[in-house]
């Protein structure tokens, strides 16, 4: 495939002068750009769902979530999955981000290591992927043969797939169970697709991990009830999220939470139902974790 004739690739005639402009026309014209990006994403949304269903499905057959891509993809991946431990309280390896050249790609780019299948494969390989797991490629440009190899293999081995490029009808799509390919157009600074491209994929990232963890019951309401309270400033939080799901007092809410080792979902039960901390606990398990239906027990 022509790289030139990507349309990640392509100049775009909006800012052909963006060395000529003042600073604030230029950052004026960067908006004007990215203004553009949720709505390429939103016609992507019906994909974007199976996505999240797959995702669920996987973490339910205790399956991983696992991102793979190069570059500023792979570095999107790695931020996404690095987030949702302390944010969902899932274990360190339940969402896992590969970038082509490992760790140390992350802060200094790795020459040639995006251009193997082979590479893409054996990181997954060394993960011991399983058909339980989901293996998502993101590649703005659509091409990478890393994410093209690894893609290939974890469909062979029956894993759900999904591709993430900004490129449709790209080679990492004909690879894929699900494809997600939101249409930015032409970069304001042409090729630099760590801008608008990178911009759709944080925002697919941020709705697949999200979504998947309010399948499996990960939040209540719009509450990050299974957060890690790990400081201060998360501790203050949990505190907060307690009283705003049962409308206690911050004292009420504190005095759950020293009960349950400040952990907000069996806080919330107790305040509402009166169950101890164990019976919380107990109630918690029997629904999967889900806090709803727990609270439906004692409705």
């Amino acid at each position: 495939m022509n790289l030139g004739t990507l349309i990640s690739e392509t100049r775009n005639s909006e800012t052909m002068d963006l060395d000529s402009l003042s600073t604030l026309e230029m950052v004026t014209a960067f908006n004007q750009q990215d203004a553009k990006v949720a709505e390429a994403v939103r016609l992507t949304l019906p994909q974007v769902a199976q996505a999240v269903e797959a995702a669920a499905a996987a973490f339910r057959a205790g399956g991983r979530l696992i991102y793979m891509g190069a570059g500023t993809s792979g570095r999107l991946g790695v931020l996404d999955a690095s987030e949702c431990p302390p944010t969902f309280g899932v274990p360190h390896g339940q969402v896992i981000g590969l970038i082509a050249g490992g760790p140390g790609a992350l802060l200094k780019a790795v020459e040639g290591a995006e251009d193997s299948e082979q590479l893409g494969i054996d990181d997954l390989q060394a993960l011991n992927l399983t058909s339980a797991d989901m293996v998502v490629g993101l590649a703005a440009s659509g091409r990478t043969p890393y994410v093209i190899g690894g893609l290939r293999f974890a469909r062979q081995l029956g894993c759900h797939t999904a591709a993430v490029s900004c490129n449709p009808d790209s080679p990492i799509a004909r690879e894929a169970e699900i494809v997600i390919s939101p249409v930015v157009g032409p970069e304001a600074l042409t090729g630099s697709t760590r801008l608008k491209s990178g911009t759709a994929q944080k925002l697919v990232l941020n709705m697949i991990s999200t979504g998947a963890m309010v399948k499996v019951g990960k939040v209540y309401q719009n509450l990050m009830v299974d957060m890690q309270a790990t400081n201060v400033k998360l501790v203050d939080r949990a505190c907060r999220m307690v009283c705003q799901a049962t409308g206690c007092t911050a004292q009420e809410a504190e005095h759950a939470l020293k009960q349950t080792h400040y952990e907000v979902k069996p806080a919330v039960l107790m305040v509402l139902t009166g169950l101890s901390a164990a019976q919380a606990s107990a109630g918690l398990a029997k629904h999967n974790g889900f806090l709803r239906a727990a609270l439906g027990d004692k409705a």
